[in-house]
């Protein structure tokens, strides 16, 4: 689970809806407009507990009726059983797509188009504490429908995410900002991590793939995955050097701070040779998240996840 940025005001939401989102630390909360209900969520679950009202002036610290994140106190066994909803062409949210916006000191810029996004990469999930609270597109959060939570992807965006380690994949409409916490790709609702087998763990590596409503035949086909018992590795990209000399001098400074094991690839982008210094592979997120905090110790940008 992750870290979240709330809505500070009113006014800010309706700026935002004009500009772009009001974000939290975290990858907000979401339920489906009224307008797009049936067509792009699966029914919520009776007993959810979501709140019917959420005071968007409160202070993070006392927003949200329970302190940490987790599951329902009892989870349904009916999430095998929910239907997952049907990619449909939605509009452009209203809230949650200025660009650039800036969170926790980081500044980030939604692309123009989902087309094409493929990538691999860390999820985590959140559930109860959001329950019922808005989220960065000014919806209410619904933990057990299938949504996400992504810095970069225009709202809504339809996705296939897959978990690399076994193979389950899910459709979710994501519909937030989030999660702004290093090496996260994308925040899954709780129905949607249940769904691929992310949840109770709290993280899983997975690849997300948008899906273009538009052109259903065009679908991008599963992804490959690990053999069985293979575990897929994490690495850290701490830079790409066009200037062997700069890799090398990278290189010397990562081993001097006994930071290892430590690859050098040479790859092309744009046609020009460039060597790719990276960490890994690592076998488990926190692993990544402990190496990573090393390499920032050293007054380096925070190293990039990639999962092969």
């Amino acid at each position: 689970m992750r870290q979240r940025v709330a809505f500070a005001t009113v006014a800010i939401l309706m700026l935002a809806g004009c500009a772009g989102p009001a974000v939290r630390p975290k990858a907000a909360p979401a339920a489906v407009p009224a307008a797009s209900a049936s067509a792009a969520s699966s029914p919520s679950v009776p007993g959810s507990g979501a709140l019917t009202g959420d005071n968007i002036d409160l202070p993070q610290s006392s927003r949200y009726q329970h302190q940490s994140d987790s599951g329902p106190i009892q989870p349904p066994e009916r999430i095998a059983d929910l239907p997952e909803p049907t990619p449909v062409p939605l509009p452009r949210s209203r809230y949650g797509n200025r660009s650039p916006y800036t969170v926790l000191g980081h500044t980030y810029h939604v692309l123009k188009s989902a087309k094409g996004y493929d990538k691999r990469g860390i999820a985590s999930w959140y559930g109860r504490k959001f329950n019922g609270y808005m989220t960065s597109s000014f919806e209410k959060y619904d933990m057990y429908k299938f949504t996400a939570a992504h810095k970069t992807l225009p709202l809504p965006t339809w996705a296939r995410v897959t978990n690399l380690e076994n193979g389950k994949s899910v459709i979710v409409r994501i519909n937030d900002r989030g999660p702004f916490v290093a090496n996260r790709l994308i925040d899954l609702s709780y129905a949607a991590a249940v769904r691929i087998g992310i949840w109770p763990k709290g993280t899983g590596l997975v690849e997300v793939q948008a899906i273009d409503p538009k052109h259903p035949g065009e679908l991008l086909p599963p992804v490959a995955v690990q053999s069985p018992g293979v575990q897929p590795g994490i690495w850290l990209q701490v830079g790409a050097f066009a200037d062997p000399v700069n890799a090398d001098r990278m290189v010397r400074r990562l081993r001097n701070a006994g930071i290892g094991p430590i690859r050098v690839t040479r790859i092309h982008v744009h046609g020009q040779r460039v060597q790719r210094v990276r960490l890994g592979p690592l076998h488990s997120v926190s692993a990544a998240d402990r190496l990573a905090r090393k390499v920032k110790r050293l007054g380096l940008p925070q190293p990039q996840v990639a999962v092969d």
